[in-house]
């Protein structure tokens, strides 16, 4: 108990007096629309119509099955507006949106271990066959309607891509080192279309199209725990 104590103290140390953005605006959205949009470009975020649950997504790096909180969550809506400080790297954007949770609507949280049902990554009959990342490359991401493209992704990336589609833990355990080019379609209705030569499953396609496997297993991973959260924010 003192443990998970002290992480949850820590936590909130960290973000409630590590680097917090210079300027900041906050505003409940009324809209009802099920669209929303984050922009993080010249050291300032704009978010519009995003919910809470979607700002700790991204603040803390975690998925809905890594998450544990108020059923509410996912139901306000706010336009978030800020600018980092001159000087600060983009890089330090995430301890920033910390630091926004913390003082704004007073978040406390920990992260503990937990062992949730999830999946291998394992090199089926004919693996991909994978390269050395090019110096100064990114990987380039897209996503939806039963369609996953990615460049210059790992196994280690590929997993990470894998979970947040089933939203449930994927651990790479192929043992490939470096990356490749990925285009991987399934039909998302469950149903096999033969005239667009996409399979039934996710699963279906990953063995056919690139030559893994998802094996279900037991997958220990660290679940943030929100300890106390405001659903109105402090005024601007």
């Amino acid at each position: 108990m003192m443990l998970r104590a002290s992480i949850g103290v820590a936590l909130w140390l960290g973000a409630a007096f590590g680097q917090s953005f210079e300027v900041t605006s906050v505003k409940p959205n009324k809209s009802g629309s099920n669209d929303s949009s984050t922009n993080t470009t010249n050291g300032s975020i704009h978010a519009e119509n995003v919910s809470l649950k979607q700002l700790i997504f991204r603040a803390y790096g975690v998925s809905g099955y890594s998450l544990t909180g108020p059923d509410w969550l996912g139901d306000d809506k706010f336009d978030i507006a800020a600018k980092q400080p001159g000087g600060a790297a983009q890089d330090q954007m995430r301890a920033m949106l910390r630091s926004l949770l913390a003082e704004r609507f007073g978040l406390v949280a920990h992260f503990e271990p937990k062992s949730l049902s999830g999946y291998a990554l394992i090199p089926g009959k004919k693996p991909p066959t994978l390269h050395e990342k090019p110096a100064n490359a990114g990987v380039n991401t897209h996503s939806g309607g039963g369609s996953l493209k990615a460049t210059n992704v790992s196994m280690a990336d590929l997993a990470g891509l894998l979970s947040r589609q089933l939203d449930q833990p994927v651990q790479d355990q192929t043992g490939l080192p470096g990356v490749c080019d990925i285009s991987l379609e399934w039909s998302p209705d469950g149903k096999t279309d033969a005239a667009a030569g996409r399979p039934s499953s996710i699963f279906t396609a990953i063995q056919e199209q690139l030559g893994l496997k998802l094996q279900p297993q037991r997958i220990t991973v660290d679940v943030l725990v929100i300890d106390h959260i405001k659903r109105a924010p402090t005024e601007n």
